[in-house]
């Protein structure tokens, strides 16, 4: 890379221009793979055609498909992102580099969230100058979302958003040593839908050689849908849209028409006589797999990467403090949340209460609410890894909590992510109704975290015990560190 203020990258599809910002050089919007468009939307990623000129990677590009998100009274734009920049050209990567050059760093390849139907890389929480100051290349993508990304199709290709996600690893493993990275020393990493990917991905046998490293944080190894609910959700939108379910059909509608069609699809019961839903009804579109990821890692998938897992406390209060379902909670709230998430919704209801005598009903309600979600499937995935010692698996829950909205939002669902892009400070992150509160989070929180984060994707050690499944060490990260072992026993078992 030279050192000219605009520095110039030749990738294998091209000559591509960053911009140097102090030490380290971002590259934005630059191609993985050819703009889906048409019908192409259903199929698998193809090759990006060459460029002859310098392409301009200076400017943040579009996006995938997407309706605005809210959240209630919380302001999540830093975490969605502003909504669809339109563009068909969006299947693309970002990347943070330190500018001096110098190859073989490690890399970190970040998978986004937004419940399959939001979020890109344009996210502020996504700017990957932290890494790169570090000395790591960072790199975030963009893939399909919604009804393009996992609508289940007759005549396409299942989970192409994840499909989207391999062919950004390709990439990586042809390109990323121009950018001075390590392609056999690569880590990917997501966090909730961008989390549950992962997991997919490391039960795909496809991706073996891709990665050697993985960190999922708040995601699932048991959040992918059977093809029967997906079939349903399939259904739904073809009955919205007025046409048959199968890709011809779908292929034929407009990219509006299909978020549009998206958005009209939440709520919808997808429990049948052999499954119950994995996200418990909060999003009609995930993985669909017959084989949960946490099976497929379980009989020896991806026993070669090390892999770090994690969950936020209090991960439930993101779906009932902004939208003042709280503090309201009856034990008939308690009650449903545990029908929806477990066949023994009694047991469990009891395990929950025994173990937390004082709380509230809003606290037992999100505590299920977040182990049906990304617990349960975490708890899954970490100990089906550990059985495989050829490789390492560590285990962390993060445990600091916003006093956003009265106090109430808690160590919920996203709360971690500013401090792993070392983000903390941005000025939209704070006040009564931003993600972290009107607090200042302890001062070294944030560096601390981050650089845990450099560690293991340099050396595959994030600084604690590794987790098995008789000791489950876990790193409870707060303003104090503390190791636990087995935390949240007796909830844990009512789960397996």
């Amino acid at each position: 890379m030279n050192h000219h203020p605009n520095p110039i990258v030749t990738t294998a599809q091209g000559a591509v221009r960053g911009i140097r910002q102090g030490d380290t050089a971002a590259f934005r919007n630059i191609p993985y793979a050819a703009p889906p468009r048409g019908a192409s939307r259903f199929a698998p990623p193809q090759p990006h055609e060459p460029w002859d000129d310098v392409r301009d990677a200076t400017v943040p590009g579009p996006n995938a498909p997407q309706s605005e998100r809210k959240l209630g009274s919380v302001d999540m734009s830093p975490y969605f992102g502003t909504g669809w920049s339109r563009g068909e050209d969006y299947l693309t990567v970002n990347v943070w580099t330190p500018a001096a050059g110098g190859g073989d760093l490690p890399v970190m390849v970040f998978v986004h969230g937004g419940g399959f139907v939001a979020g890109s890389t344009r996210s502020a929480l996504y700017d990957g100058s932290a890494f790169a100051r570090n000395g790591v290349v960072l790199v975030t993508l963009n893939y399909r979302l919604g009804i393009a990304g996992f609508l289940d199709l007759p005549g396409a290709p299942a989970n192409r958003g994840l499909l989207d996600v391999l062919a950004a690893l390709h990439w990586v493993q042809e390109n990323i040593a121009a950018f001075g990275g390590d392609p056999h020393n690569v880590t990917l990493f997501g966090q909730s839908a961008g989390a549950t990917i992962v997991g997919g991905v490391l039960g795909t046998l496809e991706a073996t050689g891709l990665f050697r490293r993985a960190i999922v944080q708040s995601g699932s190894g048991l959040g992918a849908f059977t093809t029967e609910q997906a079939a349903r959700v399939t259904g739904a939108a073809a009955e919205f849209l007025g046409i048959e379910p199968h890709v011809n059909a779908f292929a034929e509608i407009s990219d509006e028409r299909l978020v549009e069609a998206a958005a009209r699809l939440t709520g919808m019961d997808l429990h049948t006589e052999t499954h119950r839903d994995p996200l418990i009804g909060l999003s009609p579109f995930s993985l669909v797999l017959d084989t949960q990821p946490a099976e497929s890692v379980a009989v020896g998938l991806s026993s070669d990467i090390d892999l770090l897992v994690g969950t936020n406390t209090e991960e439930g209060n993101l779906y009932l403090v902004p939208v003042d379902k709280y503090a309201t909670s009856t034990a008939g709230d308690v009650g449903d949340a545990a029908a929806r998430s477990h066949p023994n919704p009694a047991q469990l209801i009891e395990t929950y209460r025994r173990a937390r005598p004082e709380a509230s009903f809003g606290e037992l309600r999100s505590a299920i609410m977040g182990d049906a979600l990304f617990s349960a499937g975490s708890w899954a995935l970490v100990d089906v890894h550990a059985a495989h010692p050829q490789s390492a698996t560590y285990a962390y829950e993060f445990a600091w909590r916003s006093q956003a909205l009265h106090g109430e939002l808690g160590a919920t669902h996203a709360v971690e992510l500013p401090f792993v892009f070392d983000l903390a400070h941005l000025p939209q992150l704070h006040g009564p109704t931003a993600l972290l509160g009107p607090d200042k989070p302890p001062a070294d929180l944030a560096a601390r975290v981050h650089e845990t984060w450099v560690r293991f994707a340099r050396t595959g050690d994030p600084g604690w015990d590794p987790y098995d499944t008789e000791r489950r060490a876990t790193m409870r990260i707060d303003a104090e560190w503390t190791q636990v072992d087995d935390p949240r026993s007796q909830e844990r078992q009512v789960w397996n």
